[in-house]
């Protein structure tokens, strides 16, 4: 027995048991694209999933902008002092006879609008952490959809490999007795015994690269194990149908809200080159008459070199560089709408093309010519080419299918509002 043979028949074993696989997973529910959805946090769904671990960043930042807002909002809390002077000093001041006693309360005045500055300031921040937030949703949402037509891919591949493993075993088969009956030479043989070898070999490949793309998809919403089968039939993705130009898509409110939150930030810092006086008020008592009195008082910070110009400079310099993010931002998105649409549309008709017109002739072709093999007028290289034929049409409309859905996930990025 040829060692090529010997290959066939180890590898044989592994397809068994990749047939025992697809049997059991047929068995199991295929995990369909909405439900990735809701396990990765997306969509709602009935069943509550556990916590997303990439979405509790950006929610925790967009609460702790929240929070900070909040903060914003508060006055500057009073002061109380006490003090106690001529304490234990010498001749008429020695013990506490001579002891003065002070408790004061003071207040500083917030001026030139400080605390509306800064809370226009902490609103505008927190603005831009809810929509950086909302973009995260959007870019997990995605990368679920990516890796879901992946895995569909690899889905699609594995069954194709299957299938050529199949028709080469046939093949093989064929080509035996036409041997064992004298109509083909034994090389013919060997030639089938090496194409199914080479077939059982793509097969545990294509096994590998199903097992990986599925833990890439489980990836998205923190499990560790694979994630459960997905059909081998490409979901309908939908991209929006109008992108340009659209002031409400993330990736521009985004923008725009950090120019915003720039510009609120001058006026915050401008505020605080702005001295804040200090009010005080309280009582005194003269230990050595039990005599007491008031007291008021006021002071004022005296801004001879520090007027906060250093922070405000700093300040403009971030709203011009914002400013510049968000046109570019604008120039990139409308870019890169233009492009994925027409990527799109052109993988959408090489899809119709291979589907209903390259696959099905190859598929006739196919066909006739294992009949003419099987009544022996054609030769067992005419069938391994037309069959090679129609498999490398179905990669293509695989390739094809998988390029349109992540370009209708890339459109409906593009376009979340």
């Amino acid at each position: 027995m040829s060692a090529i043979h010997w290959r066939g028949v180890l590898l044989g074993g592994l397809f068994l048991a990749a047939q025992a696989t697809t049997v059991a997973a047929q068995e199991r529910e295929l995990l369909t694209l909405e439900a990735a959805l809701a396990r990765a946090g997306i969509v709602d769904s009935a069943d509550e999933p556990p916590e997303n671990p990439r979405l509790i960043g950006p929610r925790a930042e967009a609460d702790a902008a929240r929070a900070l807002v909040d903060q914003a909002r508060l006055r500057p809390n009073p002061e109380i002092a006490f003090e106690a002077e001529n304490i234990a000093g010498s001749g008429a001041f020695s013990g506490l006879q001579a002891t003065e006693y002070t408790l004061s309360l003071s207040q500083r005045l917030e001026l030139g609008g400080k605390r509306g500055a800064r809370v226009r300031a902490a609103q505008a921040e927190a603005r831009v952490a809810t929509l950086s937030g909302a973009l995260s949703v959007a870019q997990l949402g995605r990368s679920v959809r990516e890796r879901y037509v992946e895995a569909v891919a690899a889905a699609a591949r594995l069954e194709l490999a299957r299938d050529i493993v199949e028709r080469n075993r046939e093949l093989a088969r064929i080509a035996g007795v036409l041997v064992d009956v004298g109509r083909e030479p034994p090389l013919r043989s060997l030639r089938a015994e090496a194409a199914l070898a080479e077939a059982l070999a793509e097969l545990e490949a294509a096994l590998a690269a199903d097992s990986t793309a599925r833990n890439a998809l489980a990836a998205l919403w923190g499990e560790a194990t694979p994630a459960t089968d997905v059909p081998s039939v490409f979901p309908e993705i939908e991209p929006p149908a109008t992108l340009l130009a659209s002031p409400s898509a993330l990736r521009l409110q985004v923008a725009r809200a950090e120019r915003e939150a720039a510009d609120a930030a001058i006026a915050r810092e401008r505020s605080l080159g702005i001295p804040d006086p200090a009010i005080s008020a309280g009582v005194r008592r003269f230990e050595e008459s039990r005599d007491q009195a008031f007291l008021v008082g006021v002071s004022i910070p005296f801004p001879f070199s520090n007027r906060n110009q250093g922070n405000i400079a700093a300040a403009e310099a971030r709203l011009r560089a914002a400013t510049a993010r968000e046109a570019i931002a604008r120039t990139d998105f409308e870019l890169e709408v233009t492009q994925a649409r027409g990527q799109f549309l052109a993988a959408e008709a090489r899809v119709e093309t291979l589907a209903e017109t390259s696959l099905p002739q190859a598929e006739e072709a196919l066909r006739l010519v294992r009949i003419g093999y099987r009544n022996g007028r054609f030769p067992l290289i005419e069938v391994l080419a037309a069959a090679e034929a129609r498999d490398t049409i179905r990669e293509a409309l695989i390739q094809a299918q998988e390029d349109r859905g992540r370009l209708a996930a890339t459109l409906i990025w593009l376009g979340a509002q």
